[in-house]
């Protein structure tokens, strides 16, 4: 079994050694393997984590077909009780986690066979229940290694903090195999890394929020190769593959580094879960699909922001609460405007963001422009990955679009490029080139 693990073999060792502090880390999970094949090795893999109990696999009828039946049989042959669940309906609300949960109620723990939904439905199941899982991903993308779900509830997406997989086990040549939609996904989500930190950074520098950025240290290790590998990651050649998914789950494992999702989850993932909750109807995309045209938006205006040498002249902050519960509905409204009022600015904390603004702001933009690429750099490495690049491609018009990136800043209390180009006066004009 040929295994590429990189950093994370460190990290699951204990020995990674963060180099601008000196600090030993580790992660949660007790082993992630990444390897060409995985056939024949399912059964030690799973044994090592759950020997002696009561299992249930599961996977809907995709899945099943891609991984979860040889995966079955190979556990079937080791001995022991395992019974298999194919979700005919797979959903990650609130109604499907009970639902998963029941239905696999008789089985000590999990094992999800699949990709972000099955998942983190089984991740949420298994940690309200009591039980432990492990996952066998049959898609390239993050969620397998964070212990957070994205799980839905009255129309909102929340991340939840649960817990992580005892074992990641990633077959590769399952995952080459995949829908080329999937791996394009998957390397939109990831290629995020730039205008996440520059957003969470950039509240740091405003705010002095905590910020940490020891993942992106990690991220930093394969995100020049995964760029440079983007036309080879479309055509899913096993190593670039491996640069991708490496790359995904040290975005994952993020989580437990610094215990938030900012690390990958900033105003791009905001713009995501506004079309995934106000679309009518849904474009269908994905919420990788989504995340990456919203990477290029970000890129554009953080770039533009930053480019210049004269700070936003700020304003306090307006939420527009009756245009919002005529927009999105009196359920909703409420939720949109309590998270926005946490981070929102007052007269007196305008006036003290305006002060540091012009004293600082040279500063300022020497911290964060290093951690950016530019939208032409991400655009190309996008369109090498087969990804979509515009709200167009992606099934959206221009007028929700521009919505979405107008009213993304709404959906959470974290501040971003959008609150500063907002209040500052700069966004208003920026909707004009959303496409």
């Amino acid at each position: 079994m040929t295994r590429h693990g990189g950093v994370i073999d460190e990290l699951l060792a204990g020995t990674w050694t963060d180099p601008k502090t000196g600090q030993a880390h580790g992660i949660l999970i007790n082993d992630i393997v990444i390897a060409d094949t995985l056939a024949g090795e399912a059964a030690a893999l799973v044994r090592a984590q759950h020997g002696g109990q009561k299992l249930t696999v599961v996977h809907d009828r995709f899945t099943r077909k891609a991984l979860g039946a040889r995966v079955l049989t190979e556990l079937r042959a080791d001995g022991g009780t395992v019974d298999e669940l194919v979700w005919e309906n797979p959903r990650c609300t609130m109604d499907g986690v009970k639902e998963l949960s029941a239905a696999t109620k008789g089985a000590d723990a999990l094992i999800a066979v699949g990709a972000g939904t099955v998942s983190d439905s089984v991740k949420y199941a298994t940690y309200t229940d009591g039980r432990t899982y492990s996952v066998f991903p049959t898609s390239p993308m993050n969620a397998y290694t964070t212990p957070t779900a994205s799980v839905s509830e009255g129309g909102f997406k929340k991340s939840i903090t649960c817990h992580s997989a005892k074992g990641v086990f990633v077959d590769l040549e399952v995952l080459s195999k995949c829908p080329k939609r999937l791996i394009s996904a998957a390397f939109a989500d990831v290629i995020c890394r730039t205008t996440s930190q520059t957003d969470w950074l950039l509240s740091h520098l405003l705010f002095d929020t905590p910020y940490l950025d020891v993942a992106y240290t990690l991220l930093a290790t394969d995100e020049d190769t995964m760029i440079a590998e983007a036309d080879a990651i479309r055509r899913g050649e096993p190593e670039a593959l491996a640069t991708l998914t490496r790359m995904a789950s040290i975005m994952g494992l993020s989580t437990s580094f610094t215990g938030t999702t900012h690390v990958g989850s900033m105003a791009e993932h905001m713009m995501s879960h506004t079309i995934d909750m106000f679309a009518d109807p849904h474009p269908k995309s994905s919420h990788g699909e989504q995340v990456g045209v919203a990477t290029l938006v970000m890129a554009r205006l953080q770039n533009a922001v930053l480019r210049s040498e004269t700070p936003p002249d700020m304003s306090p902050t307006d939420i527009p609460a009756a245009r919002l519960e005529e927009t999105y509905g009196a359920s909703m409204a409420p939720t949109l405007v309590e998270a926005t009022q946490k981070k929102a600015l007052d007269a007196a904390r305008t006036d003290a963001l305006n002060a540091r603004l012009a004293g600082e702001w040279g500063t300022i933009r020497a911290a964060l422009l290093p951690t950016l690429r530019s939208e032409e750099e991400i655009d190309g490495a996008m369109e090498a990955a087969g990804c979509q690049r515009t709200f167009a491609e992606l099934g959206i018009d221009t007028a929700f679009a521009r919505q979405v990136v107008r009213d993304a800043r709404f959906t959470r209390d974290r501040y971003s490029m959008l609150d500063l180009a907002d209040d500052g006066g700069l966004l208003a004009p920026f909707l004009d080139t959303v496409q």
